[in-house]
């Protein structure tokens, strides 16, 4: 009878004992699976990446200011040339029978100005004469050696003869207007003569030629381009021109720093800077132009040299916006956006605890709010408290390429969850968590 008893107890005990255990696990169990990481210091970097095209920095359009005949062309695509080196030479026969026609014509005007001018010679001795006769019948007339008719003859003389000086003095000053028009005319011709002969602005490379000899070259009007003969690229300074969305426009500055890789060497980074920033969207054209994205120029000049660069290379610039050292960082994928209770000072209002509902199932915030209090969406992240995730309004900063720069709100060391991604999206303020992965991530920026 006792041994029964004592197998009874036994029984008892392991049944009581199996229980608490069975209570403790499911205590232990229950809550959100949600993977945690500690809040550390990192060196941050806020980059902005762009694609775009290399240029070089000057480039020149070689046009035709005449048409005619291409009879020269002593450069090939590719060719190294030097400021003022010969690069082509249009037909000039034309614009020199011209210029011997101007020329001509003011050899002509110039001649008979000589002629012109010894007129106004003869003229002012005959007026010289005809004063002096004027001067004799006068003293004749006084002496009544001759009639008073012969005197107003004199008068009559002297007066043709002034007016005759007149006309051709004005004739000389007309003559030397015509002289000024066809000098201006030979030196309008000379200079269109001289355009038949091109030679380069700068010092470069011939990136494009678009003519060939015996070609005959077209002079642009208002409504027809002209043809561009030459291209030549100063390759010296290369800069690569991208294009930025209007969101992370406002973070670039002159002078901020830039590592630019071009498609053609994938290996290479090369370094720049920002020397230019555009005031206007970048006008997108044809179709579908109004449902674009708004993009704005920015422009990077590489330091140092570029071999076998080509203009129109495709390329990426990441630009370096901003840094921090040692800054508190939180994960990207912490980050949330609740809508929570506030107070008038700004102070969450948290829901008391619910025991025994479920966390997916409980309440956040009172559903009546009391005056002075509001719904806000709060920008913040959940840190893990006592089991608990406890939502924590932030302030960011800069954005790195994995972390926040956290400027208020969390401190080092502080856990927050990171996932998963499910989990960070329907968890609410103080629901039960389980922690499966505890970690700090120093890596990264």
């Amino acid at each position: 009878m006792y041994r029964k008893k004592v197998i009874i107890g036994v029984l008892l005990i392991v049944v009581i004992g199996a229980v608490v255990y069975a209570n403790l696990n499911f205590r232990r169990t229950t809550g959100v699976d949600v993977n945690v990481e500690k809040i550390a210091l990192r060196d941050l970097e806020a980059i902005v990446s762009a694609s775009g095209k290399i240029r070089p920095q000057r480039s020149v359009n070689v046009s035709a200011e005449t048409m005619g005949k291409v009879v020269g062309l002593a450069v090939n695509e590719g060719d190294q040339v030097q400021a003022g080196q010969f690069l082509l030479q249009i037909d000039p026969r034309n614009l020199q029978t011209q210029v011997n026609r101007t020329g001509a014509s003011l050899a002509a005007a110039q001649s008979q100005l000589a002629e012109t001018r010894a007129s106004v010679d003869n003229a002012r001795t005959n007026l010289k004469q005809a004063q002096g006769n004027l001067e004799r019948q006068k003293e004749l007339i006084k002496a009544g050696l001759t009639p008073r008719e012969t005197v107003d003859r004199a008068e009559n003389d002297v007066k043709l003869r002034l007016s005759d000086l007149a006309q051709r003095e004005q004739s000389v000053k007309t003559q030397e207007t015509r002289i000024r028009q066809e000098e201006a005319n030979v030196e309008n011709a000379q200079f269109d003569l001289n355009k038949v002969r091109l030679v380069s602005p700068i010092a470069g490379i011939v990136t494009r030629r678009n003519i060939e000899e015996g070609e005959t070259v077209v002079v642009g009007t208002m409504n027809n381009a002209g043809t561009v003969l030459l291209t030549i690229a100063d390759l010296s300074v290369i800069e690569t021109e991208v294009e930025v969305d209007e969101t992370d426009i406002p973070f670039i500055k002159l002078g901020q720093p830039a590592a630019v890789t071009i498609d053609a060497f994938p290996d290479t980074t090369f370094v720049g800077k920002v020397t230019e920033v555009g005031n206007s969207a970048i006008q997108a054209a044809g179709a579908g132009s109004a449902t674009r994205a708004t993009n704005f120029k920015v422009v990077v000049t590489l330091e140092g040299t570029v071999p076998d660069v080509r203009p129109g290379f495709t390329c990426t610039a990441v630009i370096t916006t901003a840094t921090r050292q040692k800054a508190v960082s939180i994960p990207i994928q912490a980050t949330t956006v609740r809508e929570m209770v506030v107070n008038a000072d700004g102070s969450l209002v948290r829901a008391a605890p619910t025991q025994g509902r479920a966390p997916s199932k409980r309440a956040t915030v009172t559903a009546e709010l009391q005056p002075g209090q509001t719904r806000k969406e709060i920008e913040g992240a959940f840190v893990v408290a006592a089991g608990k995730a406890v939502f924590t309004p932030i302030k960011s900063g800069i954005t790195g390429e994995k972390f926040f720069e956290v400027l208020s709100g969390l401190k080092e060391g502080d856990e927050v969850i990171t996932g998963p991604f499910t989990s960070v999206r329907s968890l609410k303020d103080g629901d039960a968590v389980k922690m499966t992965t505890a970690f700090t991530n120093s890596t990264g920026k």
